[in-house]
């Protein structure tokens, strides 16, 4: 198993995203430590792992709450004795971020995904970083999206978020790789198997008078194979990306759009 002996906290656990990455953790052998700011969630994501065989706590944890967060780190350490794996899974619901043109779009929409996407991310990277610097190893993750490297109109402030945290993983890398820590992050064009997706292809079908299947189709066709990144897709690149054997990634984003982003 790729993650055996390996142990994980996960923020955001009870979202899509984080309950498809702790499901794959926890499959690879990987100790699991569930956080979320609505514990029913996440709860329910800890069952799903221990009745497939697997090991996760779940606590209440916000990934802004800077105490908490650190609170909570160190309870895992006390009861593991270190943590190998931060992954940063939060996210908004976008149903009034996107949709409004820049010009046309107040400053409290703009800037609320830069705060909660970059802050939270800065406050669990940040204080996963210095103790995995003292532990001489450890992996920080997150999930972007392809808005970071494609202009794509009514977008809001998403598309920033997203740059500006694949900017953060970067920077994170250059500081923390000297000391056996390694950063990265993913890039998955649009997973329609989300539910945030339901939202987004919502909102974005309707400015340009298509259904959600309509633009997803039309999100679909262009990329090369024709179709969109799947939840396990995600989830199955993120835990090879954990793991040991990609020990020479660091500082970069995986690119998982499927050919929208050619690198």
């Amino acid at each position: 198993m790729l993650l055996q002996d390996k142990t994980a906290v996960i923020y955001g656990a009870g979202g899509a995203v984080g309950g498809a990455v702790a499901r794959t953790f926890a499959r690879e052998g990987a100790k699991l430590y569930l956080t979320g700011r609505h514990i029913d969630n996440v709860e329910a994501v800890v069952k799903e792992v221990e009745a497939a065989g697997g090991t996760a706590e779940a606590a209440q944890v916000d990934a802004l709450d800077e105490k908490g967060v650190a609170e909570h780190l160190d309870t895992v350490i006390d009861k593991a004795g270190h943590v190998d794996i931060s992954f940063n899974a939060i996210g908004l619901r976008n149903t009034t971020l996107q949709g409004t043109a820049l010009v046309d779009l107040d400053v409290e929409r703009f800037m609320a995904p830069i705060s909660t996407h970059v802050q939270g991310n800065f406050i669990t990277a940040r204080l996963a970083g210095r103790r995995m610097t003292k532990q001489g190893s450890g992996v920080i993750m997150t999930v972007t999206s392809i808005p970071s490297r494609v202009a794509i109109p009514l977008m809001g402030g998403v598309a920033v978020a997203m740059a500006a945290e694949e900017a953060l993983i970067r920077d994170l890398s250059a500081e923390l790789a000297p000391h056996g820590v390694r950063a990265l992050g993913i890039r998955p064009q649009g997973m329609p198997d989300s539910a945030t997706m339901d939202d987004v292809f919502g909102v974005h079908g309707k400015a340009y008078g298509l259904s959600i299947e309509q633009f997803a189709n039309l999100m679909a066709e262009r990329t090369h194979p024709h179709r969109l990144t799947t939840l396990q897709e995600m989830a199955n690149v993120a835990a090879f990306a954990a793991s040991d054997h990609a020990s020479a990634m660091t500082g970069t984003i995986v690119n998982l759009s499927l050919g929208t982003i050619t690198d």
